[in-house]
């Protein structure tokens, strides 16, 4: 029965785990292979803890210097060759410490003094997602950099604007540019909101309730940049809030990058024909020669999906979990890595696809044309001209609309006798409101399509990006 036993629990464990229940918590239990991309923040946290340390008398001036001098050729070490990948060793942190204490001896014990491993995780945790803040900010600068560059080229260019995918009323192609812009703006506010909420240095709270000795938290979180530190331990440890904050910000520039992306592929296909992708983001077909395929923009709006899948996960981690750190919180750093990697590749690609496009402005201005989207402009001229109410002169129009229709014409080919047929009151003054070219200019509100405004809201863009 014994033997029995013993077999089943063997083949249960199966050949991978062929030595039971410890290979396999060993593997659960280790985290090097994703943390050890925090060996740079681990370093520096260590080094800025030492400093710490020497100058408050807890080890001597001589250890300080000795660790310091030692975390500095492991880094160099890491640097050269990468990070080592024992799992008995679990983490960054405990694979870092073991390294210094082979390359100095006894005294990289004193390292650990007066901090755990909890405060130590959530600092260098912080410290990768603040960069990774930073070099979102840096890629959306660079996309709003590119779509100020193009509207301005394009402050005149006319387009379709579209509701509901259908022919509303004629943009400008700057205008339509511009809007991306603002949310790129948007994006950037959100990660410096998120930036300013993480700007407290863990380092000093310990296991979660602190330390007994005379530690200096404002000496360690001065030189790791951040402004203050934190100001509950318990709080300290479980607190992942800055990396939902970073997921948050980077779902909602995904989703805007996404929807650019979904521009660029409907107007790269054939019956928009409104852009010429560049070769270097797109890809031909295995079978059919003519294909000019936009994979980048395919793969930057299925990538979204995996960000905001990222923010899912870590989400439902963090739910109800009871104060102060748990193991589940391991689990923090994949999704941070992977939206973190995804977003950076979706910023350069729609990057380099607005200033590689090539737009087809003649297409999208014959598409203005044949979309009635002067319909709107004759309402209008009815209202301000004939002093018609506007939902009469909306019936008017739709009228108008329909004869254009069924004589496959624009509004502004329409002989005037046939309009004056419809509406006794519209005269010849109309038709200077009928162009699609009237049509932008006249819609010169602040923040409207005219080139006017184009112009001035990418000056003010210049502007802000020190771009003059």
């Amino acid at each position: 029965m014994s033997g029995s036993n013993a077999q089943s629990g063997n083949k249960m464990w199966g050949g991978r785990f062929a030595e039971g229940p410890s290979a396999i918590m060993r593997e659960i239990n280790a985290s090097i292979p994703f943390d050890k991309a925090l060996w740079r923040q681990d370093v520096a946290a260590s080094k800025a803890h030492v400093a710490m340390l020497g100058a408050q008398g807890i080890v001597s001036a001589e250890d300080a210097a000795l660790i310091s001098d030692g975390l500095d050729r492991v880094a160099a070490e890491y640097e050269a060759n990468g990070v080592p990948e024992n799992w008995d060793l679990e983490d960054i942190h405990m694979t870092t410490e073991s390294r210094l204490a082979e390359l100095i001896g006894p005294a990289a014990g004193r390292l650990h003094t007066a901090r755990s491993r909890n405060d130590q995780v959530a600092t260098d945790f912080r410290l990768w997602v603040r960069d990774a803040m930073a070099q979102a900010d840096a890629g959306l600068k660079a996309l709003q950099v590119a779509l100020v560059t193009r509207a301005a080229e394009h402050a005149d260019s006319i387009m379709p604007g579209f509701t509901h995918l259908q022919t509303a009323q004629p943009v400008t192609l700057g205008h339509h540019l511009m809007a991306y812009y603002e949310m790129a703006q948007r994006d950037r506010s959100r990660f410096a909101d998120a930036r300013a909420r993480a700007d407290q240095c863990p380092l000093g709270a310990a296991a979660l309730a602190g330390t007994g000795f005379p530690i200096d938290r404002h000496m360690t979180a001065q030189a790791l940049g951040f402004a203050e530190p934190t100001r509950n331990s318990l709080d300290t440890v479980s607190d992942r809030d800055f990396a939902l904050d970073y997921l948050m910000s980077a779902t909602q520039c995904a989703l805007h990058l996404s929807r650019l992306a979904e521009e660029f592929i409907i107007w790269a296909s054939q019956p928009f024909g409104f852009v010429v992708l560049p070769d270097a983001l797109s890809t031909g077909s295995s079978i059919m020669p003519q294909k000019k395929n936009p994979d980048a923009a395919e793969l930057v709006r299925g990538h979204s999906g995996r960000i905001a899948g990222c923010l899912t996960s870590l989400i439902i981690t963090m739910k109800g979990l009871p104060l102060a750190y748990s193991k589940d919180m391991q689990d923090d750093k994949p999704p941070v890595f992977e939206a973190a990697g995804l977003l950076t590749l979706c910023l350069a690609a729609m990057t380099g696809m607005v200033e590689g496009a090539k737009f087809r402005t003649e297409r999208m201005r014959a598409a203005a044309e044949l979309g009635y989207a002067t319909a709107t402009d004759l309402a209008d001229w009815l209202v301000r001209q004939a002093n018609i109410p506007f939902r009469e002169a909306h019936h008017i129009t739709g009228a108008a609309v329909k004869l254009a229709e069924s004589r496959g014409v624009a509004l502004d080919a329409l002989p005037l006798a046939d309009l004056q047929a419809i509406d006794a009151r519209i005269d010849e003054r109309v038709f200077a409101a009928l162009s699609v070219e009237a049509s932008v200019a006249a819609r010169a509100s602040y923040g409207g399509t005219a080139p006017q405004q184009v112009r001035a809201r990418v000056a003010e863009a210049r502007v802000a990006l020190g771009l003059e």
